[in-house]
């Protein structure tokens, strides 16, 4: 049986880990070829190596989203490495929370730069390839339909408290995702965002205060107090909180055939919360 994916290729940032690695198992069982990123080497190596133990394809491209030549070193590598660009996922991000009062401007900026200013980056030095290749199966009498799916979360949709850099940044992802299904239907290319409520991930299983990530330098707070996970767990109507692998599946949706004429929505994927 054919799969779903089968020979397309994929880029995944901040796909070593979390989320993002799930998105990538997923989309490589359904037969895509990826381009997998993380900041770290180890982490990036051993999702590829994953990916080629079941039978897949892929290619590591390391470094942060942030770094002004990176958007054009990721597709530049797949276009290197596989010839093609045929989904794009802009996955990779962290949270850097403070109530306004006492967020720096480098704490608001960090999240802007990663969930904003990486994404427009990635899709504006994509936007030249895809319109080329899209021009050539045009003129071949052939319409192939690409993907672009961006992650934004409930905090994005509602806001949350402490967090008005990561909510202002993923708000305007959602603005992103809507103008660009306007610029690139005509090159078919269909444009969807994905906000997630809670997830349980390394970012959210630790206990706060106790645990810290390191991300380009910066010692970074992560975790959440177990009695405010299980006081949010409880609004959520599924009453838990998310797995990577569920939060993959809608990503997933997107990249498929059956959603090749849904365009410009953002999917809550968040157990039925619709608000925090």
């Amino acid at each position: 049986m054919t799969q779903k994916l089968d020979g397309k290729v994929a880029l995944v940032t901040g796909s070593g880990r979390g989320i993002g690695r799930s998105i990538a198992l997923k989309l490589a069982s359904e037969g895509a070829r990826l381009l997998i990123n993380d900041l770290d080497a180890e982490p990036a190596q051993e999702v590829v190596q994953a990916i080629r133990d079941m039978g897949g394809e892929a290619v590591a491209c390391m470094g942060s989203v942030t770094s002004p030549d990176f958007a054009e070193r990721f597709i530049g590598t797949a276009v290197s490495e596989y010839q093609g660009l045929d989904i794009i996922i802009n996955n990779a991000g962290y949270t850097w929370d403070s109530v306004i009062q006492k967020m720096t401007d480098e704490q608001w900026y960090a999240m802007l730069d990663c969930h904003l200013t990486a994404p427009f980056r990635i899709l504006r030095a994509a936007q030249p390839v895809i319109r080329r290749l899209s021009k050539a199966e045009g003129e071949a009498g052939q319409r192939v339909m690409r993907k672009v799916v961006n992650i934004s979360s409930v905090a994005g949709l509602f806001g949350n408290a402490g967090q008005t850099n990561y909510s202002a940044a993923k708000a305007g992802i959602v603005g992103m995702t809507q103008t660009l299904a306007k610029e690139w239907g005509r090159i078919n290319v269909t444009v969807n965002c994905v906000a997630y409520g809670l997830i349980n991930t390394r970012l959210t299983s630790s206990v706060a205060g106790e645990s810290t990530t390191n991300i380009e330098g910066r010692e970074i707070k992560v975790g959440v107090n177990p009695d405010l996970l299980a006081a949010m767990e409880r609004n959520i109507p599924l009453g838990r909180a998310g797995t990577p692998d569920e939060a993959a599946g809608a990503v997933y949706l997107f990249c498929t055939p059956e959603s090749d004429y849904i365009s410009g929505q953002t999917l809550l994927c968040s157990g039925g919360l619709t608000g925090i």
